[in-house]
């Protein structure tokens, strides 16, 4: 069978290309050896009648769900047709959308019209394990990310970084909103809550000011792992906003304060406002927790003295 195929013409099937069993508990009695021939005869001419039928609408590729005969096999090698068996439905529903093919679940009703294409399909081999590689296809939304590593704890880190990635480019699909990253986001909003808060008497001034160094804590933590002096690095990163460039944030990459949004280092917004939404959230389960302790502390009257030393 052939190992590569280039300007491929891949069919799509949903069907055995082997010799099915009966519904029913059937049994054939042979009383002579031509029986037993005519039989295993009509076995390969069935066999021979599916692949004629690929081989008629012109694929060149076969891709199937179910399973191929060794016959069957035999017949597609012949004919140089590369063919793959016992593929997953989702492998093969991703195939239909990229190459522009149709599934078909019957072998005798597929057209060249239900072919899907690509510009080569191939057979590698990395490193123990044979993989089919069908690239170049004709609409190549669905792809598959081939990730390697020196062990499997770099492996699963590399696949979680993958799948952050991807879902930061849905969530900016799903909300078409960004803001500068290096913490520029969360040194202009401390700032503006600061100024806010002296506009409060008592303890909602302090609140909102706690509030606003709990955001400083995210520039804060960029420029010591940075391994920046988080002290100058808050105090230039302040004194630059307070100039009305609000996109100034902390560049980890060369160590120095620049416009984060020049750098093409945006965020999604949808994340920051849940990142947001959160914090606020876990903060104020702490404190509704603080204070059922306290309450409940209050009504059992005074705590006992410690035990003299």
């Amino acid at each position: 069978m052939p190992t590569k195929i280039e300007k491929a013409k891949i069919a799509l099937v949903n069907a055995p290309l082997e010799i099915e069993k009966t519904e029913m508990s059937a049994e054939i009695r042979i009383t002579d050896p031509t029986q037993m021939q005519m039989f295993l005869e009509e076995e390969n001419r069935m066999l021979k009648a599916m692949v004629d039928k690929i081989i008629e609408v012109g694929a060149n590729v076969l891709i199937c769900q179910k399973g191929i005969d060794d016959i069957a096999q035999h017949y597609l090698a012949k004919a140089g047709i590369l063919s793959v068996r016992r593929v997953k439905e989702s492998d093969l529903t991703k195939l239909a959308k990229a190459t522009g093919g149709t599934i078909s679940t019957n072998l005798d009703d597929i057209t060249s019209k239900d072919l899907g294409s690509a510009e080569h399909v191939e057979q590698r081999k990395v490193e123990t394990d044979k993989w089919v590689f069908i690239e170049g296809c004709r609409n190549p939304h669905a792809v598959t990310l081939l990730l390697r590593g020196g062990s499997q704890r770099v492996v699963d880190e590399v696949d979680r970084s993958i799948h952050d990635a991807l879902m930061v480019v849905k969530d900016v699909i799903e909300k078409p909103a960004i803001v500068a990253g290096g913490g520029a986001p969360e040194a202009y909003l401390a700032s503006g809550l600061k100024d806010w808060a002296d506009r409060f008497e008592g303890r909602e001034q302090l609140a909102i000011k706690k509030y606003a160094e709990a955001l400083e804590i995210i520039p804060l933590t960029i420029a010591e792992n940075a391994g920046m002096d988080p002290i100058d690095t808050m105090i230039t990163l302040r004194a630059k906003q307070a100039q009305g460039k609000k996109w100034t944030g902390i560049d980890a990459r060369n160590t120095r304060i620049a416009d984060m949004y020049s750098l093409d280092i945006v965020e999604p917004v949808a994340v920051k406002e849940q990142i947001i939404k959160s914090a606020t959230e876990a903060a104020c389960m702490i404190l509704r927790i603080d204070d059922v302790i306290a309450s409940s502390g209050a009504k059992g009257g005074h705590a006992p003295h410690p035990p003299m030393g």
